[in-house]
């Protein structure tokens, strides 16, 4: 059975939504199945191309749409615990017209999971404005209880324990993938899943977004390994440190320049991060360390994104978004410089931002080593 919290927890997230949804005007929300199911009811049932979804009224009770064939996948979750009349349906039901049905009419907020042809059948059948339901629960979303952080800090313990592996692992005349998988290995000891693993060298390490190949390590090489996990009820892990293969001896005296500039900018964003700052002054901290110093048009990225059921989540830490922090978001600071066709760098850990200011969730050591 997946690791769950009270069934009290999930209580409490269902009213706030119906409470939030009734302050924004809305009959309801439609969410589908992952991250905002997982949050509302513990449940990470997945049906296909089939239509699961939750019904939250903004006053009445939520209804689970779910097929026949996977409603027995509802005991691995809250949903037996809590108020919530589950409607199963075979193949033939109109499924959509079900979930309808469960709401007065009026506006309605639509989940973030669900695909075109679910969306475009329900907003016919509602016949009413619809809305993201994202942004109706986001002040649910992106601020995290103490147990959700608790998650979080177990998850970056994890990730943690594996970046403590790397450096032995890193040998000249491995290939990036023989490393890969040891790291796969590994992040599987502390987690419950491995959500993704990047191993960057060379030249590889300044496309943010490489994962392996069978590029041979070389003496001297920069390497890029940002690595992610999953475990307990579905929190994320996400750290990336830089190394050298033989040690940060063997760098270029340019590495470790530039190596200097970025944990400057880390550091000045960790600095910047309290309540009652917006998310882009956080970039911008991160961003003018590293523009001063002549690598600004490397810094190709935004400078963090939040963390929680999803890897990538709101509050995204970009130019342009005032959105204003507030005491339990989370989310990555990792700003990264990339010489392309030569080698790439980046330094991300996850934070909290705290009642006066910011606390580390990863601690691994930040020097180029």
């Amino acid at each position: 059975m997946a690791e769950l919290f009270s069934p009290d927890v999930y209580a409490r997230r269902l009213t706030d939504a119906a409470v939030l949804a009734a302050r924004a005007g809305l009959a309801g929300l439609i969410v589908g199945s992952g991250p905002e199911l997982a949050y509302l009811t513990g449940s990470w049932v997945s049906s296909h191309e089939r239509l699961t979804a939750l019904v939250v009224p903004a006053h009445g009770t939520p209804r689970l749409v779910v097929p026949a064939t996977d409603a027995g996948d509802l005991a691995d979750s809250a949903v037996p615990e809590l108020n919530i009349e589950v409607s199963g349906w075979v193949d033939g039901d109109d499924a959509h017209a079900l979930a309808v049905a469960a709401l007065p009419a009026g506006p309605v907020a639509l989940g973030s999971s669900l695909t075109t042809l679910h969306v475009l059948r329900l907003q016919e059948l509602v016949g009413a404005p619809t809305v993201p339901a994202a942004t109706t629960l986001s002040e649910l979303f992106m601020r995290k209880d103490p147990a959700e952080i608790d998650q979080l800090r177990r998850a970056a313990h994890a990730i943690d324990a594996v970046h403590a592996r790397v450096p032995s692992l890193l040998r000249e005349g491995r290939t990036e993938a023989e490393v890969a998988a040891e790291v796969d290995a590994l992040i599987l000891d502390g987690h419950d899943s491995v959500d993704f693993v990047i191993v960057g060298s060379g030249a590889n390490g300044a496309n943010p977004h490489h994962s392996f190949s069978d590029r041979q390590l070389t003496r001297g090489d920069v390497v890029v390994v940002d690595l992610g996990g999953t475990l307990g009820p579905g929190y994320h892990s996400d750290s990336t440190r830089t190394y050298v293969v033989g040690g940060a001896g063997e760098a270029d005296p340019e590495v470790v320049g530039a190596y200097e500039v970025l944990h400057r900018a880390h550091a000045a964003a960790v600095a910047a991060v309290r309540p009652g700052v917006t998310a882009a002054s956080i970039d911008a901290a991160a961003r003018e360390a590293i523009t001063d110093a002549g690598y600004g048009e490397l810094f190709i990225h935004r400078t963090g994104h939040g963390i929680g059921l999803s890897t990538h989540e709101e509050p995204f830490i970009m130019a342009g978004n005032d959105l204003v922090l507030e005491e339990g978001m989370c989310f990555s600071i990792e700003p990264g410089i990339y010489r392309s066709g030569r080698w790439g760098m980046r330094l991300e850990d996850i934070v909290t931002v705290t009642a006066d200011g910011v606390e580390l969730l990863t601690r691994q050591p930040r020097e180029l080593h």
